[in-house]
């Protein structure tokens, strides 16, 4: 039976509470002893990352300013408000909810730290002031729990607080072994320790008290990094409502996003040093919007569709099909076959409305149903009925007999038979006026020969005689060269190759290949490129094909693994540059979740007796492997 052991952790400057997030995700096992982590609290000052706290660990966060009036004053450049006292101990204590913590885990403010901050600006009062209170924390913790101190504690910020911050560091590790700690500094991947799509370099400092931990800490496993494309895959497109207000694509001004379109997959600025500019303009590149960019657009029968969108409508893509299926055509004025079954007889079952008409094999119609039928003059007629006019059935007959008219010529356009005599030759010798044609059976290529009249000469066959009369015999070719000019081609005079139509016109029907160079598939868009400087959000398909764009905010928390890529998140407040500034600021919960691992191991080896255990993971760095390991006094 499992003997599960509770390891309660407490966050000091907790952000949005990354950190506890992947501590309440660690495991660690040691015989039948499991680790079961449990948030018990954090601190932090700013209002809308505790209100993530809560809903990312499941545990109320608290609000506390941790400044002391010097560095209040300092940082904000006024005096604090009537309301403000300054933290103690005790604050740290209710923070917790009263309990003590084994591992209290602090990630301080490091923007005084950062390389991103230039080395003058960091030396301000206000950053130094930033900086002090990562010295201050750490004593109000160690005060709020000197009487059972906890058994380890974790200092994360960025590598540079080594170089920048190290009188401040030298003051923590003083402060830490006055109160019985051994301390170690290290440095970590925390995209290698949470297996991430993103390298993040930071600094660690491990203290563990020397009375009550005198097992190793053990290194956590390194995991390869992933690709961004892992993660980012597995979330909706950008502006899909699916991914809500933090995966909305932000507005960038054009002329960035025509840089990000010219920079190369994998570089940086640098790569626009490498495009020609003449007179302001790139040489070797034309922007222009998309030709037609799907609207209206027809998908062939044996094309796969673009991806399926929420608003996957006719009129804002290629969301049509050219079906050649008869079915879809036979629901007006559909005939259905003889041998098959009726659908469901409807109220107005009529050939316009549905399959309401038969393909009836039965000859009976064409007697009985004979409406304006002609009887030969040897049939016999048929029942003679009370409306025998010509619509109701086959009431005419075809009479040889004609009646007698003094005007009438009985030869006119008559053809004469070949093995037949003509009539008499008279003085209107004209086709229209008498029997002036012969059935000539006669034929063959002398015929053709002959009377080669308006004559089409194949491509690849030899011409016949040239002659003065060109309009006589084969003046003609079947020339298979298109012809582009408009004059010989009547074809592109009324097809619109290459057509244009107006802003204000309306467009053609629009067919499965329409293409602008076989009608009028193209308009005048009188609307003008942006301007460099307008904000908009815009899809430029770059040199090598892809879509160059910025991430979304919901992108960045997923690569910090704070949010599942099919799970839904959305932060305290409406700011996408809040929200970042605190996914920014967040420790991974998937790296956090590799160190409470460890830590946790070591824990239990503690409270089992052991100070040793046989391992295939690495001890941790060496100064941390002498820190854990050896009892200092």
């Amino acid at each position: 039976m499992n003997d599960i052991r509770e390891i309660r952790h407490f966050h000091l400057f907790a952000g949005l509470g990354g950190g506890a997030r992947g501590f309440n995700r660690g495991q660690a096992r040691v015989g039948n002893m499991v680790a079961k982590f449990r948030c018990i609290g954090g601190i932090d000052v700013d209002r809308a990352a505790m209100a993530d706290f809560g809903k990312l660990t499941g545990v109320a966060g608290t609000v506390l300013d941790l400044f002391d009036r010097s560095q209040y004053i300092a940082f904000h450049g006024k005096e604090p408000p009537a309301d403000w006292r300054a933290a103690t101990p005790q604050d740290i204590q209710r923070a917790a909810g009263g309990e003590r913590p084994h591992i209290v885990f602090l990630s301080a403010p490091c923007k005084g730290f950062s390389g991103l901050l230039s080395e003058t600006k960091s030396r301000t009062d206000k950053y130094q002031a930033l900086n002090r209170l990562t010295v201050r924390g750490v004593f109000l913790m160690l005060e709020a729990w000197k009487d059972d101190p906890p058994e380890l504690i974790v200092f994360e910020n960025v590598p540079r607080i080594a170089n920048r911050g190290r009188k401040l560091l030298d003051q923590i590790v003083a402060l830490l072994r006055s109160y019985s700690y051994a301390v170690a500094e290290t440095t970590h991947d925390c995209g290698e320790l949470g297996g991430l799509a993103q390298s993040r370099k930071r600094f660690l400092l491990v203290a563990r008290h020397a009375e009550k931990v005198p097992a190793f800490l053990y290194q956590p496993d390194k995991r390869p990094l992933r690709a961004v494309g892992d993660v980012l895959s597995k979330l909706p497109m950008p502006g899909d409502p699916r991914g809500g207000p933090m995966h909305r694509m932000p507005a960038l001004q054009w002329k960035t996003w025509v840089r990000l379109a010219f920079v190369e997959a994998g570089s940086d600025w640098r790569s626009l040093n490498r495009l020609a500019v003449q007179d302001g303009a790139l040489r070797d590149y034309l922007i222009v919007p998309a030709a037609h960019g799907g609207y209206l657009g027809v998908n062939g029968w044996n094309e796969t569709a673009g991806v399926v969108a929420g608003h996957s409508r006719a009129a804002n893509g290629n969301f049509s099909v050219a079906d050649p299926r008869a079915e879809l055509y036979s629901h007006g004025y559909g005939v259905m076959g003889w041998r098959e079954t009726a659908g469901a007889i409807a109220g107005e079952s009529l050939p316009s409305n549905g399959r309401f008409a038969v393909a009836d094999p039965r000859g009976q119609h064409r007697h009985e149903f004979g409406q304006y039928g002609v009887r030969q003059w040897s049939d016999t007629m048929g029942v003679v009925s009370g409306q025998t006019a010509p619509g109701g059935g086959p009431n005419s007959i075809a009479d040889p007999r004609m009646p007698p008219s003094e005007n009438r010529q009985n030869g006119m356009y008559r053809v004469v038979a070949w093995d037949r005599t003509a009539l008499a030759v008279t003085g209107a010798s004209h086709v229209g006026g008498a029997a002036q044609s012969v059935a000539d059976p006669r034929g063959g290529p002398s015929a053709d020969l002959l009377h080669g009249k308006y004559h089409m000469t194949p491509w690849n066959e030899p011409a016949r005689t040239v002659i003065a009369g060109n309009a006589n015999g084969a003046f003609a070719v079947a020339d298979p060269r298109p012809a582009i000019d408009p004059a010989q081609r009547d074809a592109y005079l009324t097809g619109g190759h290459y057509g244009v139509v107006p802003w204000a016109a309306t467009a053609g029907a629009v067919s499965a290949s329409a293409v602008h160079d076989n009608g009028r598939w193209s308009v005048a868009d009188p609307r003008p490129m942006p301007a460099p400087a307008d904000k908009l959000v815009a899809c430029i398909r770059a040199l090598d094909g892809t879509w160059h764009r910025p991430f979304t905010t919901l992108d960045l928390a997923a690569l910090q693994s704070l949010v599942d890529p099919e799970e839904y998140l959305e932060l305290n407040g409406l700011s996408d540059q809040a929200w970042r500034e605190r996914i920014g600021n967040a420790v991974p919960p998937e790296a956090a979740a590799a160190i409470a691992g460890v830590m946790g191991t070591t824990l239990l080896l503690s409270w089992a007796g052991e100070s040793f255990q046989l391992s295939s993971q690495a001890i941790w760095v060496r100064p941390v492997a002498l820190a854990l390991a050896v009892r200092q006094p």
